[in-house]
């Protein structure tokens, strides 16, 4: 048997898909609760075969808004296609920067970055997957370029979160819950400082990578696979190669349709990122302006009362009042709605992926006009473009229902509550490198920064204010920590979602960014440590 026929034989291991990785993951968290129920231990519920079989229906359900939002977005990104101004602008801007196509990972990182440490940019990030995966392949780079200047410029920045609303801010006011006050310009200066470092690191790694792959194609994190999929989806075919070579000088040209499209496009996305950032928690209220309220006072019967008690319960209590009883309730209603919500009934700064579906509908059917598409290539490439992101759509389901399922089991708040009580009594420089551990821990359970403050800020930011530890720290560790892991976490519908996209495997982002990961964690370790010992 020949050498050829000898590696021909051989059975190629493929790496797993994001669906299988989060299906073990799912079975498996499963059977740990499942075991520790099992063996008594108290605060956590042992899941049935029906909740680890609903999780995912559940986790669609729950993923609902940002699932649709991606499916227009698909359709949205499919006329732009039809209209061939996608393509004729990504080679214009190669074109124009031949030879220094470098300089756009370090730009296009930091202002990634600045969302992320403003407002926390994450599920926003889903669209640029596609378009920088693009560009990045145009640019002689490789798809996994591209996801890494979108995942980790996005991902530093919330890391480093300085007024990021979602982060921090939803962790000042659960201290303030609890009666902690919090000195927010120790919490910006250290948020700027794990920002600007985790930044910098990240932005020569991902440059070397870059530049190595440019210099050698094999070099490349992809698998074989991989670059075929990437080759299929962004590759110059034959054809369209040998026209390149003979005319590489020239500039590529584009119609007046097409330039119009591209403006247009632009535009959708400058006015998705407005509306995201709340800008009335910064302080900034022109987007609000022309609003007015008014308090309505409602009277409630008993009846009423209870019903209300009990429906906030969920229907867990059954709530009754022995006597006549009258109540009122005082409310702000709107009047007159702000100008900035003509369009969506929501102003910007206050959107969600409702809002954010609605404009990418609205904006699809403009760049169509723009664009010259007819009303059957339209209808056609929408739908297209909308089927292709439904793998994208079913791996944010199936991540959500990992987060579905350990709340439903209690697994993720015994974590917490244990963990707490152990870092009782340590010192300083114990407690803060042992409280990051924590969190990389917990983050893999609870993705969301949001939710992760609510649930936990109060005990362990709780924990280190009688510790007489600093709670302004304490803060940007969780931060920091919870920044970290939704790097890599697999239960994150962000990541999946965008490596899907960007046709990246789960597994190959880990082997192309672990080292990075571990850097950037020891970074943040020693900084945080060294602020909790000289602040305490």
């Amino acid at each position: 048997m020949t050498m050829a026929a000898a590696e021909k034989g051989k059975k190629k291991r493929a790496p797993l898909s994001s669906f299988t990785i989060l299906l073990i993951i799912l079975v498996v968290l499963a059977i740990v609760t499942v075991i520790m129920s099992a063996s008594g231990v108290e605060g956590v519920q042992g899941a049935t075969l029906s909740q680890v079989l609903t999780a995912p229906v559940f986790g669609f359900q729950d993923a609902i808004g940002v699932c649709l939002f991606v499916m227009i977005l698909g359709g949205f990104l499919g006329i732009v296609t039809e209209t061939g101004a996608l393509d004729a602008g990504i080679a214009a801007l190669v074109h124009k920067l031949k030879g220094n196509e470098l300089v756009l990972i370090p730009i296009l990182m930091a202002i990634f970055s600045i969302g992320g440490t403003t407002y926390g940019m994450c599920e926003e990030t889903v669209p640029f997957y596609l378009l920088l995966a693009a560009t990045m392949v145009a640019a002689g780079f490789d798809s996994l370029t591209g996801a890494a200047v979108v995942l980790l410029g996005a991902g530093v920045g919330v890391m480093g979160s300085t007024v990021n609303p979602f982060a921090v801010g939803v962790a000042v006011d659960a201290l303030n819950g609890i009666g902690v006050s919090v000195n927010q310009g120790i919490i910006i200066a250290l948020g700027v400082i794990i920002w600007l470092v985790s930044l910098a690191i990240a932005i020569v790694f991902v440059m070397r990578y870059a530049k190595k792959v440019k210099a050698d194609k094999g070099s490349t994190f992809l698998s074989l696979q991989e670059q075929q999929d990437m080759i299929n989806e962004w590759g110059l075919k034959e054809s369209e190669t040998e026209a390149a070579d003979d005319d590489a000088a020239a500039t590529p040209k584009m119609s007046g349709r097409q330039k119009w499209s591209l403006i247009v496009f632009a535009l959708t996305f400058v006015i998705m990122i407005v509306s995201f950032i709340p800008w009335a928690d910064l302080g900034v209220t022109i987007f609000d302006a022309g609003a007015t309220t008014q308090e309505v006072t409602t009277t409630m019967t008993g009846e009423e009362i209870t019903t209300f008690i009990d429906d906030a319960n969920d229907g867990a209590t059954t709530t009754t009042i022995t006597e006549p009883v009258e109540a009122t309730s005082v409310s702000e209603e709107e009047v007159t709605p702000a100008w900035s919500s003509f369009l969506t009934g929501v102003p910007l700064g206050s959107w969600y992926f409702d809002e954010a579906s609605t404009w990418f509908l609205l904006m699809a059917l403009i760049i169509g006009v723009i664009g010259g598409v007819s009303e059957s290539r339209f209808v056609k490439a929408f739908i297209n473009g909308a089927a292709d992101m439904m793998s994208v759509v079913l791996i944010i389901a199936l991540a959500r229902s990992i987060t579905v399922l350990m709340a439903k089991t209690g697994l993720d708040m015994w974590i917490l509550n244990n963990a707490a009580a152990a870092l009782t009594g340590m010192s300083a420089i114990i407690f803060a490198p042992l409280s990051f551990l924590l969190y990389i821990v917990l983050s893999f359970l609870i993705p969301s920064s949001s939710g992760m403050a609510t649930v936990s800020i109060p005990i362990l930011g709780g924990l280190a204010h009688q510790l007489n530890f600093s709670v302004e720290t304490m803060v940007m560790i969780y931060s920091a920590g919870n920044g970290l892991v939704n790097l890599f976490t697999p239960t994150s519908g962000a990541i999946m979602g965008g490596l899907a996209l960007a046709k990246v495997e789960y597994s190959t982002w880990l082997k192309f960014g672990a080292k990075l990961f571990v850097v950037l964690g020891v970074v943040c370790i020693v900084v945080l440590t060294a602020a909790m010992v000289i602040l305490s």
